[in-house]
């Protein structure tokens, strides 16, 4: 069985959800975790998981809503549901708002705040902003850099601090060979996959709208990469999920 460790199921999907999750079953994705950028999509995610057993949550609010107040959407009621299982996306994003780096910082720390006070691991966004992220992840939360593509240096950073790395489809692109290599270096055991679904599909679905049952091909570049069967990688990357995701079961 694989794992989906980040799909945006509260995205629209032409052909619809359960057409999604039969697609995903049929190629032994099994298990999809989605997280929220959008507050306002917060309540969508939770009724998803609450519908389908096969289906997890983390919930956060990415930067690009950095007017947000975390503790408005983040409440108690919602962080005790046993289908949430970590707090993301969260993180740092001065691609396109450099301008917002103030408050992105703030609405960052406040979502760690709240991921400590209820001992959820965290999925980090981070794109321009590698120093300001390893600045902010002191080592007192756990969790995941979702999607990674940064440097092997922030990497190194992250693996003293305890935290787990997800492939993308991005590992399977032509001209991510310096992706590939760091996900070489990477020790097996800190690696999950994820599609970033409806985003970044994977070679060779490049161009189509991206599902969870094409996380299978991102698992068979890793295996390449990593030497390894991929029944193999299989096994190893359910450890990982259920090291990293505690309340998830199966």
């Amino acid at each position: 069985m694989f794992i989906d460790t980040h799909c945006h199921l509260t995205d629209k999907y032409t052909d619809g959800l359960d057409t999604v999750i039969k697609n995903a079953h049929d190629a032994n994705v099994n298990i999809l975790i989605c997280p929220t950028a959008d507050p306002n999509d917060i309540p969508c995610a939770l009724k998803i998981a609450n519908k389908y057993d096969n289906i997890y949550c983390t919930i956060g609010i990415h930067p690009e809503y950095s007017d947000a107040n975390a503790s408005d959407f983040l409440t108690d009621d919602v962080l005790c549901n046993p289908r949430v299982v970590g707090i993301g996306e969260i993180g740092l994003d001065y691609h396109y708002s450099p301008e917002t780096r103030q408050e992105q910082i703030k609405l960052f720390e406040q979502q760690l705040d709240i991921a400590k006070k209820h001992a959820l691991p965290v999925a980090i966004h981070t794109r321009d902003a590698e120093q300001d992220t390893a600045d902010i992840l002191h080592g007192d939360v756990c969790g995941v850099m979702h999607c990674f593509t940064s440097s092997w240096d922030l990497a190194k950073k992250m693996l003293d601090r305890g935290f787990f790395f997800s492939a993308s489809g991005i590992l399977t692109f032509k001209n991510s060979d310096e992706i590939r290599d760091t996900f070489s270096k990477i020790p097996i055991d800190r690696i999950v996959i994820e599609t970033d679904a409806p985003y970044c599909a994977p070679v060779p679905h490049r161009g189509k709208t991206c599902e969870p049952y094409m996380v299978v091909e991102t698992a068979r570049v890793l295996a390449q990469i990593k030497n390894i069967d991929i029944n193999d990688l299989e096994k190893i990357l359910m450890d990982n999920v259920k090291k990293l995701y505690p309340k998830i079961e199966f």
